[in-house]
């Protein structure tokens, strides 16, 4: 089994990225939701990345290297922590991939909050905090705007800790 990667790519060219890297023999990987949006004064479904501009990615170093994969088109580079590209849990991966094809994770997705709504943040750092819903952003993190000692900062959490 190959170690699997977290690629940063260029914006709106993971599907680019993907094509190029399939080429050389690279497995690829990039968690998409089905979200509503405004088009022309019309709600469409639309699917978009999970994670914009992110993809996982899976390769045979004996095969390919990491210069050539980072030197693929839509690509930018790896993530990396330190001086080698860190690599993620196989269990993580295959998690998001089974979870994917589940509906009642594309229902969970579909149930997050509107703008106003109150909730409680029930893990992480701001866990058991009141917050108020303001908006989603690009990487599926939910801005809030938290009370905290007499007045509210806005801090971006995971959708999974509200």
């Amino acid at each position: 089994m190959n170690p699997w990667y977290l690629l940063y790519c260029k914006r709106s060219e993971q599907t680019r990225a993907t094509v190029n890297l399939n080429r050389q023999g690279v497995d690829c990987y990039y968690p998409k939701v089905t979200v509503e949006k405004m088009k022309r004064g019309k709600r469409v479904q639309v699917e978009e990345p999970l994670f914009p501009c992110y993809m996982f990615v899976s390769f045979d170093l004996e095969k390919v290297s990491f210069t050539s994969v980072r030197s693929t088109r839509g690509v930018s580079d790896f993530v990396r922590f330190g001086a080698y590209p860190q690599e993620v849990a196989k269990e993580l991966i295959f998690s998001m991939m089974s979870q994917e094809d589940n509906d009642d994770y594309r229902e969970q997705l579909n149930d997050l909050p509107t703008e106003g709504d109150r909730c409680t943040i029930q893990s992480g750092q701001f866990e058991g905090f009141d917050a108020i819903y303001k908006e989603p952003d690009g990487d599926k993190r939910s801005i809030m705007l938290v009370t905290m000692m007499g007045k509210q900062v806005e801090v971006s959490v995971p959708n999974t800790s509200i």
